[in-house]
């Protein structure tokens, strides 16, 4: 399955293009990570992480790749555009957690300072640099640059932004490069190869060695501070929350929506972001009950359109919410389990048990009596221990499947003619069904009603 899908991928010219940089990237990794081990310097390995985040990155577009040329499924009704959204707050998750240990190391290095070999140091520090704004720049990533533009910014970002306003007010001219904001990844690459070469420096004619370890304190630093609010946006479109800036257009449209004609309420309105850029919603609509439904439908849809891409709307008429026959029987007070044990008792009935042997009910176990839809009273005070039922009735299997009930004291049954299931828990006046299907009446052959019949210990099950 998963070569087949790779040989689809390879198809796409740009699929292949971003696999030759992966490769590309990992022979850099491997000999940046040499040069670390050699130099025995922590700032650089916290510098060389980026370029093992690079590979996150390209990871991720090739992963929209995919997920462009695949359509909703029966598992994925929405489609995989979550995919690529998992992919960025993996990948910003586990550049933060590689600066966590990067600090964890500098700490241990403060107690006993390693000496640091400044001989490949500005070396490794402008591989990486190169590495990292090649794939910054060179590979196209719709959603890297999604989150980099909805995101909100860094605290180095918002630091370096007031010190380019001041630069831009001497030469206007680089309002165009510095400002609004500089590209996260781009501002680390520059942040990261200065603190390199300021430590090599300071090795170099003071060799003073604690420069490296603090300069990797602060490569950690700005990374986590980069990528932080990068995985906050992606983990905030997983946890399907509503983004604050279309909550005002969202109730707008709703407000515009509700003074259609025929419409009378809103109710149950969800709505959630899918992927980047793309939002969902359902909701249920009540309608006066002479209003066309597919014109309503067809109004707020067309209200909706514009901010949810992808929107579920379910209609009903006003008499929806009238109570039934049941519902009014079901709440009356005269229905309880106290008054169902006054119930008349239909005398015991032989039931059709296949090949067995058929048995007659036992003197003192009465049948149940139907209370809600699954679970039955008898009239017993208790059920005997190692008491089985035969059940058969006409609701459909909605109404029996996926009952919970206690599998360890249970004593299940099944009948041969209709694959009903159930079971009696000992020591209690009930029993819960747990599958029941449309059965017909063995003697007049017609829908039988709800009925379960208690067997004692040792008869026919």
């Amino acid at each position: 399955m998963v070569a087949k899908e790779m040989d689809f991928l390879m198809a796409e010219p740009k699929a292949r293009r971003i696999i030759a940089y992966a490769a590309v990237n990992i022979v850099c990794v491997f000999i940046l990570l040499l040069w670390c081990h050699s130099t025995n310097s922590m700032a650089l390995t916290a510098y060389s992480y980026l370029a093992i985040f690079d590979l996150l990155r390209l990871l991720t577009a090739l992963i929209t790749l995919w997920v462009q040329k695949q359509g909703p499924s029966s598992v994925f009704s929405f489609g995989y555009e979550r995919f690529e959204v998992l992919a960025v707050f993996s990948s910003t998750m586990l550049a933060q957690l590689g600066s966590f240990f990067i600090i964890k190391e500098s700490v241990e290095r403060m107690i006993q300072q390693p000496d640091v070999h400044e001989g490949r140091l500005l070396l490794g520090a402008l591989v990486a640099f190169l590495v990292h704004i090649f794939m910054t720049y060179s590979v196209e990533n719709k959603a890297f640059n999604h989150v980099v533009e909805a995101s909100s910014s860094s605290w180095l970002q918002e630091h370096v932004a007031d010190i380019s306003e001041g630069f831009c007010k001497v030469v206007p001219g680089l309002s165009r490069l510095l400002l609004p904001r500089i590209n996260p990844f781009a501002l680390i690459a520059f942040a990261g190869a200065t603190a390199l070469f300021v430590t090599y420096v300071l090795i170099d004619m003071y060799n003073y060695q604690a420069a490296d370890t603090w300069a990797a304190m602060c490569i950690s630093v700005m990374t986590f501070g980069t990528m932080f609010p990068m995985a906050v946006y992606s983990g905030m479109i997983l946890l399907q929350t509503t983004p604050t800036y279309v909550i005002g257009q969202l109730d707008k449209c709703l407000r515009e929506a509700s003074t259609l004609d025929g419409v009378l309420e809103f109710r149950n309105e969800h709505f959630w972001t899918l992927s980047f850029g793309k939002l969902a919603g359902s909701l249920h609509v009540r309608i006066r009950r002479d209003a066309q439904e597919q014109l309503v439908l067809a109004h707020v849809s067309s209200r909706l359109s514009n901010i949810v891409s992808d929107l579920t709307v379910q209609v009903f008429k006003d008499d929806w919410t009238r109570p039934t026959a049941y519902q009014i029987i079901h709440n009356s007070p005269f229905h309880s389990e106290s008054s169902l044990s006054t119930i008349g008792v239909t005398p015991p009935v032989k039931l059709p048990l296949g090949s067995e042997t058929s048995s007659m009910v036992p003197p003192g176990i009465q049948p149940f009596t139907p209370y809600k839809s699954g679970q039955y009273y008898t009239s017993t005070p208790m059920v005997p221990q190692g008491t089985s039922a035969a059940i058969y009735g006409s609701n459909p299997p909605s109404a029996f499947n996926k009952t919970d009930f206690a599998t360890d004291s249970l004593t299940p049954i099944q009948t041969p003619q209709s694959g009903n299931m159930a079971g009696v828990i000992p020591g209690k006046n009930s029993v819960r069904l747990q599958q029941g299907y449309r059965t017909p009446d063995p003697k007049t052959g017609g829908l039988n009603s709800e009925s379960v019949t208690l067997y004692a210990p040792g008869t026919q099950r």
